[in-house]
């Protein structure tokens, strides 16, 4: 242990470049999870509905009304940030699926879940846009 305190007191650039190092890549590896975990594709997006995922439609009502996935609730964004809608839901361990049409805003909302606690929190990758590209159905 001594050798290695003489070794970064001698070369204090090395180990704090180490150090930098490690730092980054710590740091990438837990955005990297982050985002990789919160977002799913539509295929997976299908399994975790069929596990009895709550659907958390982000878009406008128009939107909403023009074609939504079976079982969709229309929750928006403002919504969500005002704390309405399912934050009321005790059960912190319900699987939810955020969808908006192209996977930006329900990003935000799954986010926004997970920080209200909820740990089973997906975003649509691609939102609708991609869903519909896979001849997935909408109804009206």
């Amino acid at each position: 242990m001594d050798q290695l305190v003489d070794f970064a007191d001698n070369n204090k650039l090395l180990a704090l470049g180490l150090l930098a190092s490690w730092a980054a890549v710590m740091f990438y590896e837990l955005r990297l999870k982050a985002t990789t975990i919160s977002q799913v594709s539509p295929a997976d997006a299908v399994r975790v509905i069929n596990k009895g995922a709550m659907i958390i439609d982000v878009r406008s009502v128009d939107a909403y009304a023009s074609g939504r996935i079976v079982n969709a609730q229309n929750i928006t964004l403002e919504a969500l940030e005002a704390g309405q809608g399912v934050h009321k839901n005790k059960n912190k361990n319900k699987l939810l699926l955020a969808v908006c049409e192209n996977g930006m805003t329900s990003g935000k909302a799954a986010n926004l879940l997970r920080k209200a606690g909820f740990e089973n929190v997906f975003s649509l990758k691609g939102g609708l846009r991609q869903w519909r590209s896979e001849n997935l159905p909408l109804i009206k």
